[in-house]
Order: C-alpha cells, then structure tokens, then sequence
C-alpha cells in the first residue's frame, strides 16, 4: 500500500493529482461530442496552434492563458474564413492553418531566446508545478463547459446526427457547431499547461474514445470517459512518481494504453462469443467520422 500512497503525502503530487482529475472532467465533457462529430483534427491543429500566441505573451510579459487563447480562437476563425473564401475542405484548411500556426510559433520561439528554456513545458506539460490558481482556472472552465453542454445538449446531439435535420427542428446547427469549437478551445486552452500542446490532444481524444467502445448513450460515455481520465491520471502518476519519467506524458500515455487495452478485451470477448455461441458483440465498432456512432438522447 506504501507503494500507492506515498507519492500522495507530497503537496505539490496531491495538487497535480487535483488538477488532472478536474481536467479529465472537462476533457471529457467536450472530448466526447468532439469524438462523436469527428472533430479530431481540428481539436490537434487548435492545440499546435496555440504556440505563437504563448511564445509572444511568454516575451512581453502578457499572461500565458490569455495568448494561447487568442491563437486558438485566432486558429479557428481563420479555418472557417478559408474554407468559406476558396474550394479547400475543412481539412485542408486545418491542415493548411496548423502548418501555418506551427511554423510561425516556431520562428517566434527561435527569436525569443529566453522562451526556449519553457519551451518543453510548453509542449510537454508540468501537471506537477500546477498551482492553487490553475486549479481554480481549472476548476472555472469544467463548470462552464458543464453549463453549455447542458443548455446545448440537443443541439449538440442534431449537429452528430445530421445537420440537416438539425436545422429543419430548428436546433440552429451552424451555432452549435461554433459552440462546440470554443468548447474546444476552452478545454485545449486551460489544459495546456497540465498536459502540454502536444499531449492535451491524446487526454481530449482518449478517455472518450475508449468510453465509446463500452457505451452509446451520450451522458454514460462523458461519466466513463471522466472515470477513464480519472485512472490514466492516477496511474501515470504513479508510474511517473516511481520511473521518473515526465507526468504529462505518463498520463496521456496511459490513457491512450487504456483505449489499446480495452479494444483488445474487447475482440477478445467477440472471437470467444462467436466460437463458442455463436453470436458476435452486440456494440459497433466506434468509427471517428461525423454520423457513425449511433447515440440515444438520454437527457
């Protein structure tokens, strides 16, 4: 049991542990919609695309929250400006903005000499240098994206299954969806400096993805994407505290583990059933593509 507890009597682990079960909360209320709408790449693109606007408040002294969100929203806007303005698709114009975003950070970064030395905190996260007021910060953005996934839950759910239909219930679609983006760069946004740019991507995707092999009711897979989040917290804290290895890393490493883990149990079970009754898995394959997974309204 000492080999459980004892990283948990240290202040400043029980304060990582805090902060990572509260953005596991918040990762999982916007990263199952984000799984379900196939908004996967957006939600990378806007994670990378937060490095300029840190590296220029990181140099004039400006806070770090507030740049990273103004290169996300900058991102976003900037992805539905060029998909308006020209034939690209949706994800060519990610995918044109993220190289963009990326490359210009990157020569920020090479300018500002002093930035390089934060620059793996950055990217990799520092969950166990969290503070009372990330916390807070934390704590402020789960509640508020709890309180637009409530009011916007049936919008939400017409804009998985079929925008059209969406729009013709009068569920306002095109609103919904831009809902959902700033949800997204909320959750990126104040996630950042637990997990890091590069890593906030796996603890957004993860822990919901692996709830939805389980599960299509859309409130059950937020509860167990949040209990997914809370293990993979718990457990690459542990591994982190006793391999000394980075605890951002170790987290989102370990909720991605979770998702291989369990799809595996999962053919497992199904090649049992079907050598030994006869009947396959009754719950689909999860498919991250827009109108794939069937979901119940629940609410």
């Amino acid at each position: 049991m000492d080999f459980l507890l004892d990283p948990f009597t240290v202040l400043f682990v029980r304060r990582a542990l805090v902060a990572g079960l509260i953005v596991s909360v918040l990762c999982a209320m916007v990263g199952t919609w984000v799984v379900l709408r196939g908004m996967a790449f957006m939600s990378e693109a806007v994670s990378h695309g937060m490095l300029p606007g840190v590296a220029i408040a990181y140099s004039t002294g400006v806070n770090l929250f507030l740049g990273a969100a103004l290169s996300a929203g900058l991102m976003v806007l900037g992805v539905a400006w060029v998909s308006r303005s020209s034939s690209l698709a949706e994800d060519s114009s990610i995918g044109l903005l993220f190289v963009g975003m990326l490359a210009l950070g990157v020569v920020i970064v090479s300018r500002a000499r002093s930035f390089a030395v934060d620059l793996t905190s950055f990217l990799f996260g520092d969950v166990l240098s969290a503070t009372w007021s990330d916390l807070w910060w934390l704590a402020g953005a789960a509640v508020l994206t709890l309180v637009v996934s409530v009011i916007a839950y049936r919008p939400f759910v017409g804009l998985i299954l079929d925008r059209r239909i969406a729009h013709t219930m009068g569920l306002w679609p095109r609103i919904a969806h831009v809902v959902l983006l700033g949800l997204v760069v909320l959750a990126v946004v104040a996630s950042f400096r637990i997990v890091g740019t590069l890593l906030v991507f796996g603890l957004l995707i993860a822990p919901s993805a692996t709830a939805l092999l389980l599960r299509r009711s859309i409130p059950a897979t937020i509860v167990l994407a949040t209990g997914f989040g809370w293990s993979a917290t718990v457990v690459g804290l542990l591994v982190s505290w006793h391999a000394d290895t980075a605890a951002g890393a170790t987290i989102a490493g370990s909720a991605v583990l979770q998702f291989f883990a369990l799809l595996l149990v999962r053919k497992a079970v199904t090649a049992v059933r079907v050598r030994f009754v006869g009947v396959a898995d009754d719950v689909p394959d999860v498919h991250h593509r827009p109108g794939s997974v069937m979901v119940t309204d629940d609410k």
